[in-house]
C-alpha cells in the first residue's frame, strides 16, 4: 500500500501547525535555557555598552542564544539565523515570546558580536559555572563534620589537570609560493584600482601576469617538485611582488603630490603594509637559504597566525592559537591565549595560582605530562604541598622500590586520569570544530575559540546538575525509608531496624558515587 498525495493536492495555507499547544518542557533546548547562566552574561554585556549614546541595542539573551545555537550545531553566520527563523523551540531559546517569520538580526552582525563578547567574556562565564558547582560540593561537606580548625588556612584540596592544545585557522596550507602568488594577485588588483582612479594616465604598469599566471599553473601540476624547481618558482614570485610594490609606490606618491584622498581602504592598506613585510621575510629565507625566520607571516590576510611546531603523528606544524588549558571538576578554562609558540611548562604556576583565586585553596593533585614536571615547577608544588604525577627526577629511591602494590596502582590511576583533558580537546576539536576557526581578525578568532569551550562547559554542567537531581532524589528516598522505620519502628524489632538502614544500597549513596556518575558522563 501506497499513501502519496500530490504536491498540487497540498497547499502551504492546508499545512497543519501544532502551535495552538504548549512547547514540550522535555526538548533540549528548554532543558538548556534553565542553566545559561543569562542574567550574568547580561550585566557584562551592558557593561560594554553606553546607556545614553546610540541605538537600542540587541538582548543579551539573544546574543547569547544565538553564539550557543551556532556552535551547538556547527552552522555558518547565516545558517544560525535561518535555522532560528524556522525553529519555535531555538525562538523561545532566545527570548523571543512568540513565534516569529522574521530574522532575529542580520548575519553579518555577528562579527561585531564577536568583537564585543571577547575571551575574557566567556572565562568569567565558565568561572561562575565552577563557582556554583564548587558551592554545592562545599555545602556538602560542611554538612559533615569539619576537620579544619577555625583560624586556620584552607587545607589542598581538589585535582587540576593542565595541557596545551592548538585551536587551528581554517586556511590553506602555507607555503612560500602560494603567499608570494596570493601577494602577486593583490598587487595587480591594486595597481588596476589606482590606475583607474588616476584616470588612466600615461601607460599602465606591465605586471606581466598572464605569464606568470601560465607558469606558476604548470608549477602547480608537478607532482614531484626538486628543490631548484622551487626555489626557481620563489625567485621569478619575488620580482614580480618587488616589481608590482614598486608601481604601487609610483601610483601613490602622484596622489600624494597632487594632494588628494588617499585612494586605498584601511582594509587594503593594512594588506599593503602586511606584503611588504612578508616580502622582505621571504627575501631573506630565499639569500640565506632557511625554511625560518621570526615572525614569520602564513597568511597575509591573517598575519597574526604563526606556525606552532606540535611534533605530532599527523602534523608536526600547525597553524593558529597556542592555548593552555586546565581542567577542574571536568570545567575546562583557557589560562593562556599565545599565537607564538611557546613552553607551555610556564604555564603551571599561573594555572595553579588561578585555581587558588578561584576556590580560595590550592589543588591537592596536578596531574600533568612529563613536560611541566621542570626542577623549578616541582620545587614550587612542593613548597605548597601540592603533589604531582610526573615521576620523580634522578635515580629510584629506596623508599619508591618498597611501595606497595596499591600504592603503585594509585599512583598509576591517578596518572591516567590526566587523559580526560585530552578527551576534552577531542570533544572540541570533533563535535565542535575547535581544528577549524572560520574567524579572520585576531579578536574574533579568540572570542570563537573561547565561545567554544564555554558551550563545552554548559554541556558539563548540564550532566553535573542531572546526576545531582538523581544524588538528591536517592538521598531522599533513604530519609523517607528512615522515617518510616522510626514511625512503625514499635512493631518491628531494633535489630531489625538496623538491618533494613544499612542492608539498602541507599545507605552508600556518598560523594564517590556522584562522581564516578561525573566521570562516567565526561
Amino acid at each position: 500500500m501506497i499513501n502519496y498525495i500530490s504536491e498540487r493536492q497540498l497547499s502551504i495555507e492546508e499545512f497543519k501547525t501544532p502551535f495552538q499547544t504548549c512547547l514540550d518542557e522535555d526538548n533540549r533546548w528548554v532543558k538548556l535555557s534553565k542553566i545559561v547562566p543569562w542574567d550574568t552574561f547580561a550585566e557584562l554585556y551592558i557593561s560594554m555598552m553606553s546607556s545614553e549614546i546610540g541605538r537600542p541595542g540587541l538582548s543579551p539573551r539573544m546574543v547569547l542564544g544565538a553564539l550557543i545555537i551556532k556552535h551547538t550545531e556547527n552552522l555558518d553566520d547565516r545558517g544560525v539565523i535561518a535555522t532560528i527563523q524556522e525553529n519555535v523551540y531555538m525562538q523561545f531559546f532566545v527570548g523571543l515570546k512568540e513565534f516569529s517569520t522574521r530574522p532575529i538580526f542580520d548575519s553579518s552582525l555577528f562579527v561585531e558580536l564577536r568583537k564585543r563578547v571577547g575571551a575574557s567574556t566567556f572565562d568569567q562565564l565558565n568561572a561562575d559555572l565552577i563557582k556554583s558547582i564548587s558551592q554545592n560540593d562545599d555545602q556538602k561537606h560542611n554538612s559533615k563534620k569539619n576537620n579544619d580548625d577555625e583560624g586556620s588556612s584552607p587545607k589542598n584540596k581538589g585535582k587540576l589537570q593542565m595541557d596545551a592544545t592548538v585551536a587551528d585557522q581554517y586556511i590553506t596550507y602555507p607555503t612560500d609560493s602560494n603567499i608570494l602568488n596570493s601577494s602577486r594577485k593583490e598587487c595587480e588588483k591594486m595597481i588596476d584600482k589606482l590606475y583607474e582612479l588616476n584616470g588612466k594616465q600615461g601607460t599602465k604598469a606591465r605586471t606581466y601576469r598572464r605569464k606568470m599566471d601560465t607558469e606558476f599553473l604548470n608549477y602547480s601540476k608537478k607532482k614531484n617538485k626538486s628543490k631548484s624547481t622551487h626555489r626557481k618558482m620563489n625567485r621569478k614570485l619575488l620580482e614580480c611582488v618587488n616589481r608590482n610594490l614598486r608601481h604601487i609606490d609610483t601610483l601613490l606618491d602622484v596622489f600624494e603630490t597632487d594632494q588628494r584622498r588617499f585612494p586605498l581602504k584601511p582594509r587594503e592598506h593594512k594588506l599593503l603594509m602586511v606584503i611588504h613585510t612578508m616580502y622582505c621575510q621571504q627575501k631573506q629565507m630565499y639569500d640565506e637559504k632557511t625554511n625560518s625566520c621570526k615572525d614569520r607571516i602564513v597568511s597575509i590576510f591573517q598575519p597574526h597566525v604563526r606556525p606552532i611546531p606540535r611534533g605530532k603523528v599527523n602534523a608536526r606544524v600547525e597553524f593558529g592559537s597556542k592555548l593552555g588549558v586546565s581542567l577542574d571538576q571536568g570545567f575546562a578554562r583557557i589560562d593562556t591565549l599565545s599565537w607564538n609558540a611557546y613552553n607551555e611548562s610556564t604555564d603551571l604556576i599561573t594555572q595553579v595560582e588561578s585555581y587558588k583565586k578561584l576556590h580560595g585553596h590550592y589543588p591537592e593533585l596536578v596531574q600533568v605530562d612529563k613536560l611541566y614536571a621542570t626542577r623549578e615547577n616541582r620545587k614550587w608544588l612542593s613548597e605548597r604541598s601540592i603533589r604531582i604525577t610526573a615521576p620523580a627526577l634522578g635515580r629510584t629511591s629506596k623508599a619508591q622500590k618498597e611501595e606497595s602494590y596499591y600504592t603503585k596502582a594509585k599512583r598509576k590511576a591517578q596518572a591516567r586520569e590526566r587523559n580526560q583533558i585530552e578527551g576534552k580537546f577531542g570533544q572540541g576539536k570533533n563535535g565542535y570544530n575547535l581544528n577549524k576557526i572560520r574567524a579572520t581578525l585576531q579578536q574574533t578568532s579568540e572570542s570563537w575559540v573561547a565561545a567554544i569551550f564555554f558551550i563545552m562547559n554548559l554541556i558539563q554542567y548540564q550532566k553535573v546538575k542531572a546526576s545531582d537531581r538523581i544524588f538528591y532524589a536517592l538521598i531522599q528516598v533513604k530519609e523517607n525509608l528512615v522515617r518510616l522505620i522510626n514511625q512503625i519502628g514499635n512493631m518491628i524489632p531494633h535489630k531489625c531496624q538496623n538491618w533494613l538502614i544499612q542492608s539498602t544500597v541507599l545507605d552508600e549513596v556518598d560523594e564517590s558515587w556522584r562522581n564516578n556518575q561525573i566521570l562516567g558522563a565526561v
